[in-house]
């Protein structure tokens, strides 16, 4: 005989991970490994009584997604990665990452001998840790965002102020002032360039990896990254708002490119907005998808430059108001990303009337497909 099962019972009784066996006919768990015990703190002769408790504590936006995958998994098929949370007495979140499949032991009849099995592993403490770099990472997209334009609206005053200096003097014919003065011109424009320069290469070098997709709730997401804009409204010169239909709303999306999307797209608004703008963000649930729009105030788009606007060095660059160059990539950049996402985006723009961005993101695929042995969501 083989070694091999007992070498995975060996391997089962000792990991962390904890394995399942369920049967969707009378909602029994037939069998757990282990780790229940030691990293769920549950107990293996009571799992069945326990289960009801586990099921109730599941965050209420999970309950479908869970259910659904489950169903899917019934297939036949395996479902990866489920991100589920639990919600502690205390408040906090417990996270669970669980992967399934369906199966039907041979000699058993479908409808009775359908098998869930799968695993199921505590991810709460690397989930912190993402969370709490995902919050750092926006917060410091959001402020390059920010300081390059607080940064550049200095050195574009010190540029006219130098302008106007060397029209003021040039009767004087002093070789030496106008060299001065025309090294603070070029130091100035160089320092709007670099400055530019860098909050570019950050959003390029996002787009350069892989996508990544998992379920997010965009209004949670949204808000940390408006939240950062709206601390900073009185030094970037402009006032933020961030409306939402829903109190969550989920999408699958990678999370540090479409944030990068997201700030792209505000730090244009704030490029082309007068100080004491409007820019707003809006989360729609509609039926077949999620609608997102960034509005501003700004001087808009000429409808000349519309057409061309999202190719790859588009010739519908302009300087921002504060003198920000522009490469012509980002529009192209943003659409391909937004497309990664299996999404749309288009705009609506008016000369001195502001601009809107409209992206349009598939709603999450929830697995519908239902196994024939039980009904949707029988297994709760």
């Amino acid at each position: 005989m083989s070694p091999a099962p007992d070498l995975f019972a060996s391997l089962a009784a000792h990991d962390s991970v904890v394995y399942f066996s369920y049967r969707p006919a009378d909602k029994q768990v037939l069998y757990v490994s282990a780790a229940y015990e030691q990293e769920l703190g549950g107990h293996i002769d009571k799992v069945n009584e326990e289960l009801p408790g586990w099921l109730a504590v599941l965050h209420p936006d999970d309950r479908p997604y869970l259910a659904e995958c489950i169903d899917f998994a019934a297939t036949g098929r395996l479902v990866e990665d489920m991100n589920i949370r639990l919600i502690n007495p205390d408040g906090t979140l417990r996270w669970l990452c669980m992967s399934a499949i369906g199966y039907v032991p041979e000699g058993s009849a479908a409808a009775d001998g359908l098998l869930i099995g799968g695993h199921v592993r505590d991810t709460t403490r690397s989930r912190n840790v993402l969370e709490v770099a995902r919050r750092y990472q926006s917060k410091k997209n959001s402020m390059l965002e920010i300081l390059s334009h607080d940064l550049a609206s200095p050195l574009v005053l010190a540029q006219q102020m130098a302008d106007y200096i060397a029209e003021r003097v040039e009767s004087l014919h002093d070789a030496r002032l106008n060299a001065m003065i025309s090294e603070m011109r070029t130091a100035c424009q160089e320092g709007v360039t670099l400055i530019r320069d860098f909050v570019d290469q950050e959003f390029l070098d996002s787009s350069n990896v892989d996508v990544h997709l998992e379920r997010m709730d965009l209004v949670e997401r949204m808000g940390i990254l408006l939240e950062n804009y709206q601390h900073r409204e009185h030094a970037a010169g402009h006032h933020f708002y961030f409306e939402t239909s829903h109190p969550s709303i989920y999408a699958d999306i990678d999370e540090n490119k479409f944030m990068q999307v997201m700030n792209n797209l505000l730090g244009n608004a704030l490029k082309f907005t007068p100080d004491g703008g409007h820019l707003s963000v809006t989360v729609i649930q509609e039926p077949a998808h999620v609608l997102i729009t960034v509005v501003d105030t700004g001087i808009g788009i000429p409808a000349e430059l519309q057409p061309g606007l999202f190719e790859r060095f588009t010739r519908a660059r302009r300087p921002g108001l504060r003198g920000e160059k522009t490469t012509g990539l980002g529009m192209s950049i943003i659409k391909t990303i937004v497309e990664l996402h299996q999404g749309n985006i288009w705009l609506e723009s008016a000369e001195n009337q502001g601009t809107t961005f409209f992206i349009e993101l598939p709603t999450p695929k929830m697995y519908f497909k239902v196994s024939p042995a039980f009904g949707k969501n029988a297994w709760l």
